[in-house]
Parts: structure tokens; sequence; C-alpha cells
């Protein structure tokens, strides 16, 4: 304590016993000692002052005594307290300065030895001194008390262990037991290698003993355990050296938190694939289960979760012997098993789990009085190390093809050569732009009444490092799952304006909503129109619509500024895909292309050819040109050239090839 007024705070928090048998010094004293006391106890001789300790022993902090006194002097009642209290704190007041009393106070224990009458200073310094060892005291107790408090709530909570310095373990608490089924006679004595589970790496614990033993610090890490039946366990674990006063270590102690039932479930269900030999894995999702989020708030989602976990849990095939079901979360389970526990009989497994499918989807359950009908898609996969990714993309396949039950072996295998073959193409693909090899081929179109070229067509290639020409099929749209898609339309682009002045020609550039939604190909387009202002009126954008689209205002204001500049919008594929006369009226394109599966088969598909027509009639109202793409041949160009489409492109007239000059 720092300032007298800090002491004086802490010492009138105290029980002061008084020992006094002169009533005028009594008086006088007590009248300075009320200053620095709210609670004194007074005692008029050493006898009265031992009596009154006995009766309040445990609510005396300090005590402050005469020494010359009838019946027990000061020196007397002092030796009988300490006998009973030894730490209690005892100042010895006197009108004698002799050496003697000093010396046997000391010999007693006395916190100090004050002369009659009271000299405020001297006891200011006396008495900072005795709060001092009483506030440390106070502290010590405290802590002491708080540390009994925090054993007590670990103890009941953690799992606790302590080691030796050579990892033997010497102490472990009543939740370690209970969790591990061994007693502490199995385990004090033995290392921790007997609750170590195999498929722990050995690299975990030799970073763990790095971290305790030589740098002295804490180390904490997610350790999987195996009980004394062979159970797993999963602990969130911190290890703690003991250091001395000088730093050296002493003892390791451990703490962990069980984990198991809150670990996450794939890592349950991958643990659990991992220490299987041949692993077998059955994987269900929950049909419509984002109408269920957007129905149901968040906490009935999760408790329809979890009904459906223990519904699958009652009715599981007998045959497969599947011991849990592992809710993945997003409406999605598993459940794993030996290859030869399941396909010992292959077709009555499958059966049977094709019937527990069927049981699911003829069962309810009851949600807040609520009747919710299940209904599953299941995917098997048997074959080889990779079952959970093959059941995983079986799950995919079912939602795309819109089926129910599939075997997805080797699935992993497959995607994983398709990545392979997508790496492939990448690297080609930036190849091909570091060596300037993205080039543009032309396709004419004909007007169909003079059978004249009055357009090109500007469609990609690449050519690869052998010098072939490949067609976009083959690469566009790997690329677009990568970074050089941007590029590539920036080089058609130039190819494009570049061919603008080699021929006199329209020339139409394909472009996708996607490519308009970027800004930096926007800015290149402007760019490109800015520097090729007198061939603005021959260039054609043949917006391909995107189902992932996702900004129409973008689109629609970029169509409304290069139309504005001259530039005219043509719709590609329409009548099949995402376009639609809706999106007409949003765009008011100068032309449409009517899309090629309508034209290839219109010679023998009145289905096409009524629709051809309809698309023909609405562009005549609306005064828009039209564009047939895929004429194959001249039967196909007579019937187009009958009903009124205006323009032709396909092989009959000429393919895609580089622009003559």
């Amino acid at each position: 304590m720092d300032n007298i007024e800090e002491i004086i705070k802490y010492s009138q928090q105290l029980n002061l016993l008084y020992v006094e048998d002169n009533q005028e010094a009594r008086e006088s004293t007590i009248f300075v000692l009320e200053e620095f006391f709210d609670n004194i106890i007074v005692a008029i001789n050493g006898q009265d002052g031992l009596n009154k300790f006995k009766e309040n022993q445990e609510n005396i902090d300090l005590i402050i005594t005469d020494i010359n006194m009838p019946k027990l002097n000061g020196l007397e009642m002092t030796e009988k307290i300490k006998a009973i209290k030894n730490t209690i704190p005892i100042l010895v007041l006197s009108a004698y300065n002799e050496s003697g009393f000093f010396i046997d106070s000391i010999k007693l224990g006395v916190e100090g030895y004050l002369l009659k009458p009271i000299d405020i200073d001297q006891f200011f310094g006396v008495l900072e001194k005795v709060t001092q060892k009483l506030k440390l005291k106070d502290d010590i107790d405290k802590n002491i008390h708080f540390l009994k408090e925090y054993q007590e709530a670990t103890n009941s909570s953690a799992i606790v262990s302590k080691a030796n310095l050579q990892g033997i373990i010497t102490y472990v608490n009543d939740e370690f037991c209970r969790i591990s089924e061994y007693t502490p006679d199995e385990l004090i004595g033995n290392n921790h290698n007997i609750i170590r589970h195999p498929d722990m790496p050995a690299s975990a614990f030799k970073d763990m003993w790095h971290t305790i033993k030589n740098k002295k610090q804490i180390w904490k890490g997610l350790v999987r355990n195996k009980t004394k039946s062979g159970k797993s366990y999963y602990v969130k674990t911190t290890v703690k050296p003991i250091l001395d006063q000088h730093n050296n270590i002493v003892e390791y102690i451990a703490l962990r938190d069980d984990i198991t039932d809150i670990m996450n479930p794939k890592k349950q269900l991958d643990d659990a694939i991992k220490n299987a030999k041949e692993p077998l894995v059955v994987y269900i999702k929950l049909e419509e289960f984002n109408t269920l989020v957007e129905f149901y708030d968040n906490e009935t989602v999760e408790t329809i979760q979890d009904k459906i976990t223990q519904y699958l849990e009652q009715n599981l095939p007998t045959l497969c012997k599947f011991e849990k079901v592992y809710q993945l979360g997003n409406g999605e389970y598993a459940m794993t098993q030996e290859k030869a526990v399941c396909m010992e009989d292959k077709d009555t497994f499958i059966k049977q789990l094709k019937e527990y499918q069927d049981t699911i989807k003829n069962s309810s359950i009851d949600i807040y009085d609520v009747d919710y009908d299940m209904s599953i898609i299941i995917s098997l996969a048997y074959d080889n190390n990779q079952v959970l990714e093959s059941s995983k993309l079986g799950i995919r396949e079912l939602l795309r093809t819109k089926q129910d039950f599939i075997i997805s072996n080797n699935f992993a295998q497959i995607e994983h050569d398709k990545a392979q073959k997508n790496m492939k193409t990448i690297s080609m693909v930036k190849q091909a732009i570091n060596d300037y090899k993205i080039i543009s081929y032309f396709q004419p179109i004909v007007n169909n009444k003079t059978q004249q070229i009055e357009k090109y067509e500007s469609l990609v290639r690449l050519i690869d490092e052998n010098g072939k020409v490949l067609s976009p099929f083959f690469f566009l749209d790997t690329a677009k799952k990568g970074k050089y898609y941007s590029q590539i339309t920036n080089m058609v682009l130039n190819n494009s304006f570049s061919a603008l002045k080699n021929t006199d020609m329209d020339i139409s550039i394909n472009l996708s909503a996607l490519d308009i939604e970027l800004k930096s190909t926007r800015d290149k387009i402007f760019e490109l129109l800015e520097e090729n202002k007198q061939y603005v009126s021959r260039i054609v954008i043949e917006l391909l619509e995107d189902e992932s689209v996702k900004d129409f205002n973008t689109i629609k204001t970029f169509i409304r500024n290069v139309k504005d500049l001259g530039v005219k919008i043509a719709i590609d594929d329409f009548g099949a895909g995402y376009s639609n006369f809706e999106r007409l009226l949003d765009y008011q394109p100068n032309i449409l292309k009517i899309d090629g599966c309508l034209i290839r088969d219109i010679e023998t598909n009145s289905y096409s050819l009524s629709v051809v027509k309809t698309i023909v009639a609405f562009a005549k109202e609306q005064n828009i040109l039209t564009v047939a793409e895929f004429v194959e041949n001249e039967a196909i160009f007579n019937i187009l050239n009958k009903i009124g489409v205006d323009y032709s492109q396909g092989y009959y007239f000429g393919k895609p090839e580089p622009l003559k000059v």
C-alpha cells in the first residue's frame, strides 16, 4: 500500500482487540485508534484479553496490548494467545522503554513495539507493516480458496491427469477413469500410451513433447483416444509443464474436454472409413431440402433433421448391421460398414436398401403437430478407397438426373480423371494465350433472297502445340472455370475488330451475359468502339444468355449504350435455352438467331417448323431480322426461305475459316 488513505481504508475493515488496564490511558488511546479502526473490542487486563480473544478468535484480526497489567501481563497473554493462533499479529504498547521487554516481545513473535503515549507517525509506520502483512495473508487465503473452488470445478467437468518427467501417469481424476474405462490402479504407473488410439499420428505427440519439454510451453490439440474396450473418444487437450522457481520442469498436467458427442460428424465418418479394411458407404440426402429450409425456421429444420436421424437409425437394414447414422447437415446423412459384412449377398443387400428407402418415403414424422413426409435419395459406393467421395458425387448425379438411387462406384476416379483433363486443357489455353494462338475463324451469313454473303460470325479457335486448330468444344467451357476466359474474350474482340478492316461485311461477335457483367470486358469493348468509329455500324454483338447471370440491369444498360453508338444486337440461340420472348422486351434486339436445334430437323419435325414460323412471324411484326443457324442442305434452306427467314448460316454456305483478304 502506497499511501495513508489506502492503509486507513484497509485497517477500518479489521477487527481490533485492544487490552489496557489503565482507564485514562485506555480512553485516550481509543480516541486515537478510532481513527484507524471501526471495530474495536476492549479488554481491561491480560486475562480479560485472553478470554475475549478465545470468544472472538475467528473475527479478531489484530491485537494491541499493554505490558504491565494485573492477572496476566501483556507478554503472558501474548504467549497464551500465540499458542492458540500463532499467525495473529500483536503490537505491544508500553510506557517503559526497556530492552528486556523488547527482547521478550520479539521472542514471542509480536509485530511491533510502541511507546506510550502513542506517537501517530510511529504508529502509522508500524500499522503500515502490519496491514501489508495482513493484506498479503488475506490475498493468499482468497487465492487458496479460489484454487480449491477451481480444482473442484475442474475435477467435476474436465478429464485431468498428471505425469512425471518420464511421462508416467502419477494422478488421474474420476472423469479420466470414467471415460477411459480404466481404474486408477490400472492407469497410475503406466504411460499415456495405454489410452492412445493407433490412428493418432506419431507426429502429433512428437510436436507435443517438443512444445512442453524443450520449449516449456503449453501445448493444445485434438486427440483421439481409445477406451479399455476399444471404443474411440475425442478430447480437446491442454498439456502444461509445471515449473519451479528456477524454471525447471517438475511435472506435467493435462486437462481434457470430452468432445466426442459434439465432434464434427464428418470427422467421425472419415475416421470410421479410414479404420475399415474395405469400407462401404451409403450416402443419403433429403429430397426438397431447400424447400424445407425456406418453409421452416432454423430450429425446426434442426429438429426435423435430428428426428430423421433417429428414424433412419430405428429402421436400418438388418443385413448390413450399420452401427450409426452420421448426420452431416444440409439434409445429408451417411452410413458405413465393412464391404464384406454387407456384400456377401450383393443383390439381397441392394434390394433391402431400396426397401429401406421405400419405407422412409412412405413414412412421416410429427413436427409440432404437423406431419412431415420424408423422401430420400441414396448413393451407394463400395469399390476402391474413395467411397465417400464417390458416394457424394453420386448424390450430385442423382440431383442432376432427378433419379433416386445410384451405385456410384469409381465416380471419384472419373471425376479425378476429368479434373486432370481440365488441368491439361487449362495449361493448353494458357500456352495458347502466351503464344497469341487464340485466333478467329469467320463463318459466312447469307442473305436468303440474294444468296450473297452479307455478314460473318467471328468464332474463336485455338491452335495447340502441334499446330492443330481446335473448336471451342475442346477448351472454352473449361476456360470459363479458370482465370483465362476473359483473356480469350479480349483476344477475340481484337481479332474481330481487326477483321473489319479486311472486309466490307458485318462482323458478328459472340458475347455471353457473363462477359458483359465483367467491367473489364465492357471497358475493352467501348475502347475498341472508340478506336474504330468508322466501322461501328458493321458491328453485331450476338448475346448468348446464361442462367447464372446476376445483373440484368448492367446488361440492359450496356445494350442501350452500344446501340446508341450504332452497334446492332442479336439474340443468339433463340428458341432454346434461356432466351424467350419476355427477354426481347428487355433487350430490344435488331436480330434473332434461331437456335440450330430447331433448324437441323425442320424437314421432318412439324413441331420445330411451327416454332420457327412463330418466331419469324413475331420478328417481322417487330421489324427484327432473323438468322437461321445450322443450315446444312438445300432442302432446309428452301423451307427457311419459304417461311420468310432473312438470313442463313451453316455448312451449306460455308464452314468457319480464316477471313480471306
